[in-house]
């Protein structure tokens, strides 16, 4: 098997809200392992926490994210963005127009300087998007 890079997401209580509102926007196959069933914090406050989720995407993605357990600080990253590229413009568009929705768009999807069509965004959880569509 080839390398891969993934991004693995950290939140305090979020995490498997930002994957579930992830898998609406991606599809895919979302698997979800709380601190409890897997035997990974002492602490009864993180027993429902997520302390590893993995959604698998159609479009070959996976985004991996945790939430962090009381007895560990928490740094949400904030010099991090992700970035989502190629030239299937519907599929981007749509992932855009999602991942969007409770969010902040900081450059609408738009012709760029370099020929493709290119849009930022903040999602719902902080989390900071590019996408960029070539040849558009």
């Amino acid at each position: 098997m080839a390398s891969r890079l993934n991004p693995y997401l950290g939140f305090r209580d979020t995490a498997r809200e930002a994957l579930e509102f992830y898998h609406a926007v991606f599809g895919g196959d979302l698997r979800l392992g709380t601190f409890g069933e897997m035997h990974g914090s002492e602490d009864p406050a993180d027993a429902d926490r997520i302390m590893h989720g993995q959604l698998e995407t159609p479009s070959g993605y996976m985004i991996m994210a945790s939430d962090t357990p009381n007895a560990m600080p928490y740094r949400p990253g904030t010099a991090i963005s992700l970035s989502l590229s190629g030239d299937d413009a519907e599929d981007l568009r749509r992932f855009f127009a999602g991942l969007a929705e409770g969010g902040t768009v900081v450059e609408p999807l738009t012709k760029a300087p370099w020929g493709d069509e290119f849009g930022m965004l903040t999602d719902r959880f902080g989390v900071s998007w590019l996408v960029d569509i070539s040849g558009n």
